[in-house]
């Protein structure tokens, strides 16, 4: 026996405009808040110095540092490959929310919670073939003007470093895989986070819709919703991203510790630095995802690729 249609509102589902939009709204959003990305990042990668001395006091310590030493363009170090990368990575990450939330509703069009939080799950289990080497290649560009500005105060200069240069190491050295170092911990984040942010997100931007009419609320109001799951999600997940941060992290400073397994970079960051350490930079990243995926979902929302390919606009499930 077939099984019943959608209701109206969902009848159908177009991976296309929905991969587009994605892609149009990971760009603009990564433009937006890629400088404090870049802050968030030197903050969870110092470590303490044996006298308890730290490189920065706090979040707007770092932002002086870093642009008397690098200048404007020195916030924006790896943005062209973040920029490069987050277009796939946006636009597997939302749309695919989309087409599991679509495929995982009810026949009456309903989504229970435990479904949606398969499909953020899911979701963000498909973005990490693209985000590893993203993360990877950023944060070494991101640390790279960190280490510089400590060698250049200890007397030493060490020379700038490009993302190809990086690649072509990590090929040559550890063939495909060292551009996956760290996946495990990358994917303990991404899909606890989507499993937190994507239930949080749709329930609270429902909230925005007044008219039975409307397709989507206001652009204003996916923005606040975006921005509200999204630190909220950000600030669950804080400790997975300090230990994935310190594993991408290949080029360490003198003093600094290596690790062997996400495991190992936990209970080391435990012992040495105490729980507090797995929460560095963690208001930081907040700020960061907050408008991050406020900017996205509501670009997101905006149906750019529908006006523009001739696809109809339909509500979300």
């Amino acid at each position: 026996m077939a099984a019943p249609p959608k209701p109206p509102a969902v009848s159908s589902f177009n991976l296309i405009p929905k991969i587009v939009n994605g892609g149009i709204a990971g760009i603009v959003g990564v433009s937006v808040v890629f400088p404090l990305d870049l802050v968030k990042t030197r903050l969870q990668n110092q470590t303490i110095g044996p006298n308890g001395e730290k490189q920065y006091k706090n979040m707007f310590d770092c932002f002086k540092q870093t642009y008397r030493a690098e200048g404007y363009f020195g916030m924006y170090r790896g943005s062209a490959v973040n920029i490069l990368l987050i277009t796939p990575e946006k636009a597997i990450k939302l749309a695919a929310n989309d087409m599991f939330r679509y495929y995982l509703s009810l026949a009456d069009g309903s989504l229970p919670m435990h479904r949606q939080m398969m499909a953020g799950g899911s979701a963000g289990a498909c973005q990490i073939i693209i985000t590893t080497p993203m993360e990877l290649l950023k944060i070494q560009m991101q640390d790279a003007g960190r280490v510089a500005a400590q060698a250049k105060t200890e007397g030493r200069i060490i020379p700038r470093i490009t993302a190809m240069q990086i690649t072509k190491k990590l090929l040559a050295e550890r063939g495909i895989t060292g551009l996956y170092k760290g996946i495990t911990a990358t994917a303990a984040r991404d899909v606890s986070f989507s499993i937190v942010y994507f239930p949080l997100f749709a329930t609270l931007n429902k909230l925005g819709i007044r008219n039975e009419k409307d397709i989507n609320p206001p652009f204003w109001w996916s923005f606040i919703s975006g921005c509200s799951a999204g630190s909220f999600g950000a600030l669950c997940v804080t400790p997975l991203d300090v230990i994935k941060t310190r594993m991408q992290t290949l080029t360490k400073g003198k003093g600094e510790r290596q690790y062997s397994s996400a495991y190992d970079c936990a209970r080391s960051t435990l012992i040495h630095e105490g729980p507090t350490a797995f929460f560095k930079g963690g208001f930081c990243r907040m700020i960061v995802i907050a408008p991050l995926f406020g900017v996205a979902q509501a670009v997101y929302y905006l149906g750019i690729a529908e006006r523009l390919l001739g696809y109809p606009l339909v509500r979300s499930v």
